[in-house]
């Protein structure tokens, strides 16, 4: 949503938030002020705390006026992010992120990367796991030692500022947010293919700015330029859908998402099953529990009205564990019946739209969980008709997504993109189209329109239609959305519209075989000489086995 504004602007926009969340930090270590608006005296104050007392484990809790820091941090910073992500896309967050601001001082100094992060295969395959692994830990740092401890998560904080500026340091780009943060899991988790108001990445041409992109403003110029790197194949922050699918069967990424939705379920039962109640977790007290190390060896558990005597600093993994264990075991066993009913009907949903549709309905179900149950402390301080009509919004803005989000395909994306591309192309030939648009724009033409307009007018010579080909073609093989072994199958569509042959699919791309040999042969070293040889064999051999 915010990737047409400049980079200038959101850089000051980042800048606010960056010295407003160091304010808080600072808060976290030394506030003398504060716990005098949490004060149930102070009616003047909108902080003022003055719900019923909690009863923990059969014990009133002891309560006393407190610093705000950790209670704006938990109960409104986190939650806004999280509705941020799904509403208007990673591509806003990361654009504000005072986290991704602080981690590129090492860009900002004029330091170039000390290393190659695509030469750390194990981290770049296996990234999910280690951001998922670190989300888990940082979930029992926050039950066990973080909550309402001041002083420790103002550590905490510094320390996840530190890391990613060393990531940055070693490997530059956006490798921290791609391959470490642990928010980088639920971004993945909550914009799915496509957030609800974020923008498309496909829809601009090739080596333009999109999204959330690396950018920085050229000193001479005065105009923005990208800054990417490299860093990520697929890269979310270019075209999110197109990162989403790559990203699909990427080892890890079902993991992530089941494991995700029993570790947000077990995180807030947990309190339940901790206190016996549920007033402890709605009335926002872990927030500022006072002495929370003191309690990490007494007991875990309190049921039936009873403790049972498992420490603290042992219930707290096992419960996470355990809940994401359930949840993946779980779902991975209505994923198989689910293909099996689908089969059994003969329905011609392949695997992979299978799995985006697991993928949804759990990110719907984590999105409700979050904040009809997870985000209630701050909540429940509103006045009742504030409350219904904010649950009435969460359920409206994840029904909308669930909507927009439930039919999307790969072989969707795929056709949407080479339509984008051929109405780029249409709109590069010279030819008037006026008197056949009736005053419309190629914007708003349907596909069949396009296609149609292609194919009736006059003007669109043979020359025309090869030419538009070679460059949708070639579009296509430079941002990677096919290669050249599928790109006869996924250009069918366009390809008979135009009126053209597969002898002169494969006569093209042997042009571009002999200009661009790389993009054909990405991963060899090429002999320009040889490679319309080379591809001619290819096609050849295809044809003789069809």
């Amino acid at each position: 949503m915010l990737s047409k504004v400049s980079e200038k602007r959101m850089h000051a926009v980042r800048l606010v938030l960056v010295i407003g969340w160091l304010l808080l930090i600072f808060s976290l270590f030394y506030d003398p002020i504060t716990h005098h608006l949490t004060n149930p005296s102070n009616f003047l104050s909108p902080f003022r705390d003055s719900l019923p007392q909690v009863i923990v484990q059969g014990k009133p809790l002891k309560e006393q006026p407190y610093p705000i820091g950790a209670r704006v941090f938990w109960g409104m910073v986190v939650p806004s992010a999280i509705m941020i992500v799904l509403v208007f896309g990673h591509e806003t967050w990361r654009r504000i992120c005072p986290l991704y601001f602080l981690s590129q001082i090492p860009r900002a100094l004029g330091l170039k990367p000390r290393l190659n992060i695509n030469k750390n295969t194990w981290l770049t395959r296996n990234h999910f796991y280690v951001q998922f692994a670190l989300l888990f830990i940082g979930l029992n740092f926050r039950i066990l030692f973080i909550n309402s401890a001041r002083l420790a998560l103002g550590l905490f904080l510094l320390t996840a500022i530190a890391s990613s500026i060393t990531v940055i340091f070693l490997y530059g780009g956006r490798s921290w947010c791609h391959y470490v943060c642990p928010f980088g899991v639920v971004q993945t988790v909550f914009t799915g293919p496509r957030s609800l108001l974020g923008s498309n990445g496909i829809s601009a041409s090739p080596q333009s700015i999109t999204q959330s992109m690396c950018r920085t403003v050229d000193i001479t110029t005065n105009q923005e330029k990208s800054a990417c790197i490299g860093c990520k194949s697929a890269c979310m922050d270019i075209d999110a859908e197109k990162s989403y699918w790559n990203d699909l069967k990427k080892p890890g990424r079902r993991f992530v998402q089941y494991g995700y939705l029993g570790l947000v379920i077990g995180y807030f039962v947990y309190y339940r099953l901790y206190a016996g109640n549920f007033d402890y977790y709605f009335s926002g007290a872990w927030m500022h529990e006072e002495n929370q190390l003191s309690t990490l060896w007494k007991p875990g558990f309190y049921l039936f009205n009873e403790p049972i005597n498992i420490p603290k600093i042992i219930a707290v993994p096992l419960t996470l564990a355990f809940a994401v264990a359930l949840s993946y075991w779980s779902l991975t066993k209505i994923e198989k019946a689910y293909r099996a009913y689908l089969k059994k009907h003969n329905s011609r949903i392949n695997s992979e739209q299978v799995l985006h549709r697991m993928l949804t309905i759990c990110t719907f179900i984590a999105f409700n969980s979050f904040f009809i149950y997870g985000g209630r402390p701050e909540i429940l301080r509103l006045p009742v008709p504030a409350q219904l009509l904010f649950n009435t919004l969460v359920v409206i803005v994840s029904t909308m997504w669930l909507v927009r989000t439930w039919g999307r395909s790969f072989e969707q994306y795929q056709r949407d993109s080479n339509l984008d591309s051929f109405r780029r192309q249409l709109s590069k030939l010279s030819i008037n189209n006026s008197q056949f648009l009736k005053g419309r724009s190629l914007d708003e033409l349907s596909s069949n329109e396009l296609f149609i307009l292609a194919s009736v007018l006059p003007e669109y010579r043979q020359k025309d239609r090869l030419e538009i080909y070679k460059s949708i073609l070639l579009e296509g093989l430079i941002q990677k959305n096919f290669t050249s072994s599928n790109s006869l199958e996924i250009l069918q569509e366009i390809r008979q519209k135009l009126a053209l042959s597969e002898n002169e699919h494969f006569s093209i791309l042997s042009e571009i075989s002999s200009e661009q040999p790389f993009l054909i042969y990405p991963n060899q070293r090429i002999n320009p000489a040889n490679s319309h040889v080379e591809l001619t064999q290819t096609r050849l051999l295809k044809t003789h086995r069809r």
